[in-house]
């Protein structure tokens, strides 16, 4: 939401600012002025390498609704940080699984702190390659509580999360899971 606001706002000043522009060309009629450049997407996402978490998670079409929150939380740049992460990404498909209406309440600018506890219990620091994980094995997440990691066979889970795929990223994993997880209450 905040994202779309400054747009609208940048783009009625980029507006005013052709607007006069022009009118000052009109009124001086001096050599011909450069063709402008075309507008850039304005977003705060800055520029990424290309196989880091969050390009990853642009990319894909299933994580649309990570992406709007890691966004709305202002934590585009923490998550692009060179790491390493892990980062336990729920598809779109787990945030429909929450009660309707969770998503739009948390990304209200009076639920941001919330939203952020909820984001930072979807990562840990170092890359954990689902291999690595072991049954029973605790894992220390970025807000500071504990996952507990669940292996049965070739099916590793977090929690209740279902890890469903694994992609390695130039600051380190993302595990795409089918589950939000959720911290436990305080």
């Amino acid at each position: 939401m905040r994202g779309f606001v400054k747009v609208l706002v940048v783009g009625a000043l980029a507006c005013g600012l052709l607007g006069l522009g022009c009118k000052k060309q009109e009124a001086a009629p001096a050599a011909p002025a450069p063709e402008a450049a075309p507008a850039k997407e304005v977003s705060n996402i800055p520029p990424l390498n290309e196989n880091n978490i969050v390009s990853i998670a642009v990319r894909s079409e299933d994580h649309t609704t990570l992406v709007a929150a890691i966004k709305a939380a202002d934590y585009v740049t923490s998550v692009a940080a060179s790491g390493p992460l892990t980062v336990f990404a729920p598809t779109n498909d787990a945030f429909a699984k929450l009660p309707e209406g969770t998503v739009e309440n948390l990304v209200k600018p009076e639920n941001i702190p919330t939203l952020r506890k909820i984001l930072q219990y979807h990562v840990t620091t170092s890359a954990l390659d689902k291999e690595w994980l072991k049954d029973g094995q605790v894992l220390g997440m970025a807000n500071g509580k504990k996952t507990t990691v669940s292996v049965e066979g070739d099916t590793v889970k977090i929690n209740d999360a279902t890890i469903v795929a694994s992609i390695p990223a130039s600051n380190g994993i993302v595990h795409v899971v089918d589950t939000v997880l959720l911290p436990p209450e305080e």
